[in-house]
Order: structure tokens, then sequence, then C-alpha cells
């Protein structure tokens, strides 16, 4: 799993604790910076994407550790018949 950035998490962190106004406003700590709501949106997308590209990542690979199943062994029905020589002739009977 790849570590995400120390601001990324803060907003994450933001976003799932705190339901903002749209016109609501944060000050993102690495860079003094105004962040505006749909910013936030966009980055809680962003967020929301790679751990989903994540888990599919982590299915694919539970994908690969399953083994398939041998077929299984099914019993053949072997015909029945009989061969009988008289003299120089085989005669086989078939049911």
């Amino acid at each position: 799993m790849s570590a995400l950035r120390p601001s990324i998490v803060f907003i994450a962190a933001l976003l799932a604790g705190v339901g903002l106004p749209a016109s609501a406003q944060v000050v993102d700590p690495t860079g003094n910076a105004l962040i505006q709501q749909n910013d936030l949106q966009i980055l809680q997308n962003r967020i929301q994407r790679q751990e989903y590209q994540q888990q599919q990542q982590q299915y694919r690979a539970q994908d690969r550790q399953i083994v398939p199943q041998p077929r299984p062994v099914v019993p053949q029905l072997q015909p029945s018949c009989q061969t009988q020589i008289i003299g120089n002739t085989a005669v086989t009977n078939c049911r």
C-alpha cells in the first residue's frame, strides 16, 4: 500500500468528520493556502479512487492465489461387448 501525503490525510480527516457547507474554507497547514469546497471534493474523489484501486489490486492478488480445483474424475461407461471366436471368425456382440 502506498502512503498518503500528510496534507491529503488531514483533508480526508476533515471531510470524514465534518460536513462542510458549500462556502466553507479550510486552511491547509502545510502551505497556509485556502482550499475551496470544490477542491476538497476533488481531493476526496481522488482519495476514494485510490482506495478503490487498492481494493481492486487486493482482489486481483487474491484471485491469483486461488488454485483451480482439479477436474472431477467421472467414471465412463465401458461398452459391454463380448468377442467370440468361431473358427477363423471373430464375432462381437455389443449391447
